[in-house]
């Protein structure tokens, strides 16, 4: 399986302050092993990097695919990524294609630990859709497996804080540097 997190942006698409349109797709498609609450998780990754903007994004999720400037897709198992973003443009405005793949590890029968993971993902990539890079810090979001580390312990350490899939929007998973490096990518869109 490959590790590989890929990210293709290396500058801010979004200015602070703009709205920022995005769209989730459904889970229909059966290879993808999407489940029915992975659509929420996408929308609470979103509105975790909304809140450490501190009010300079804005999120608003819309219906149709075309209209999105960011739109999350769910991969299948064929790619063996996590997840992975790519630059697209919308209407001439800088947008982003991002693919999760929601069951990339074997998990059991912990479901905690499986909503974990494809939060997390959703997460990551969606950062990348804003312009953050990897980092090499195992404490970030933004950490590439390329640097090596403990992928159990990577996403463990995370479902360790979780009693329930609700605890999900309480624990964003961003540290604190990521929350400086989105200030930083929106600080230099001014």
């Amino acid at each position: 399986m490959r590790l590989l997190l890929l990210t293709i942006l290396l500058l801010a698409p979004f200015a602070s302050g703009e709205e920022i349109s995005y769209w989730v797709e459904p889970c229909t498609a059966a290879e993808s092993q999407c489940q029915p609450g992975d659509p929420e998780l996408a929308d609470w990754a979103l509105q975790a990097w909304q809140k450490a903007s501190d009010g300079n994004l804005h999120f608003e999720r819309v219906a149709a695919r075309f209209q999105a400037q960011i739109r999350i897709r769910w991969a299948s198992a064929q790619g063996g990524l996590y997840g992975e973003t790519q630059r697209i443009l919308v209407n001439g405005k800088p947008g982003a294609e991002v693919y999760v793949l929601p069951a990339p590890l074997n998990t059991g029968d912990d479901r905690l630990l499986r909503d974990a993971i494809v939060y997390l993902t959703c997460l990551h990539e969606s950062g990348h859709a804003l312009g953050l890079a990897h980092t090499a810090d195992f404490a970030d979001i933004m950490f590439s497996f390329q640097y090596g580390g403990d992928i159990p312990e990577y996403f463990g350490r995370y479902r360790r804080q979780l009693q329930a899939r609700s605890d999900i929007r309480n624990h964003s998973g961003l540290s604190d540097a990521d929350r400086k490096h989105l200030a930083s990518a929106l600080a230099a869109k001014h």
